[in-house]
């Protein structure tokens, strides 16, 4: 049993720049269990996430319009590969399921695949409880999602010219997933076409700088010597550094004095994080994780303490 001592008084502040995911977050419930409960993950969003609605507009259209149903619908399948491409899709499902909820499984017939990107987004729509299918939880990564779907898809639909494949995106995303399907080094019969339509938006949150501020300074001043915080992406980086006094103000650099600061610690969820601090403000983290998750955070900042001692 955690010590409660230790649950409230000491445990070590772990600032995650991120969205608390749901229904259950993966960082969460590792950290808070993690050596008898010794972090206290603490989300900080960093992103601010806005909903385009004449794009949702035009995914219930497509639904309400019967572009799913049939022996040969106009698109055979929808891909999701983000949180917020699921949160729009629920939105536009439980609007439907409230006005005529016996339509729900003729719009969205069951043969419809619904394909993931990992289980964040598989929960997500299995919570929806329709009768699609959701596929490819075990993913993990776009490059491994569009091998998946080609060989599945292409079982489904033997014929050159398939359905098209809708796949909900931001205005931030990499195009592996459309390239790899309609890519040109594939078998005419294999190829895919793929529809991209942008149903979000993608920001630095206005008040990330003050939020973040807020939360490190009230954990000093209730004591705490050691703070962790965990970075995701380049986004609010320069916030976060401007927050914590690294960024000398006339060369918008991380000076060598305050580098050595280790009050605050710094660790990044990848390389490609790393590289970007180091490169834009010269500041090198204390820690990049070996793989990008919950184990490689902690197995990164584990390796960091011993090599203190």
């Amino acid at each position: 049993m955690t010590d409660n001592s230790v649950t409230e008084q000491s445990r070590i502040p772990l600032l995650l720049l991120k969205t608390k995911s749901s229904p259950t977050d993966v960082y969460h419930e590792f950290f808070t269990t993690l050596e008898d409960g010794k972090y206290e993950p603490i989300f900080v969003p960093v992103l601010e996430h806005k909903f385009k609605q004449e794009a949702l507009d035009q995914i219930r259209q497509h639904i309400v319009n019967h572009r799913f149903t049939g022996v040969r619908p106009e698109y055979g399948a929808i891909i999701f590969t983000s949180q917020r491409a699921v949160e729009a899709f629920a939105r536009i499902v439980e609007e439907l399921r409230s006005e005529s909820p016996e339509l729900l499984d003729i719009y969205i017939p069951k043969h419809t695949p619904l394909y993931v990107v990992g289980p964040a987004t598989a929960r997500g729509l299995k919570s929806l409880h329709l009768h699609c299918p959701v596929l490819g939880e075990e993913t993990g990564n776009g490059e491994a999602l569009a091998a998946f779907i080609i060989e599945h898809y292409n079982n489904l639909y033997t014929e050159n010219d398939k359905p098209r494949l809708l796949f909900l995106v931001g205005d931030k995303r990499r195009d592996v997933i459309p390239k790899t399907l309609q890519s040109q080094e594939l078998p005419p019969k294999q190829r895919s076409v793929v529809e991209e339509l942008e149903i979000y938006e993608t920001g630095e949150m206005q008040s990330f700088k003050s939020n973040f501020t807020s939360i490190w300074q009230k954990r000093r001043e209730q004591g705490m010597t050691r703070q962790w915080v965990v970075v995701f992406s380049p986004t609010g980086c320069r916030a976060m550094l401007e927050s914590l006094n690294f960024l000398d103000s006339q060369t918008q650099r991380v000076t060598a004095t305050r580098t050595m600061e280790r009050e605050i610690l710094i660790a990044t969820i990848g390389p490609t994080t790393r590289d970007y601090l180091v490169a834009e403000f010269g500041f090198t983290p204390d820690v990049c994780a070996p793989k990008p998750s919950a184990q490689g955070i902690a197995e990164g900042i584990h390796a960091f303490l011993a090599s203190l001692s």
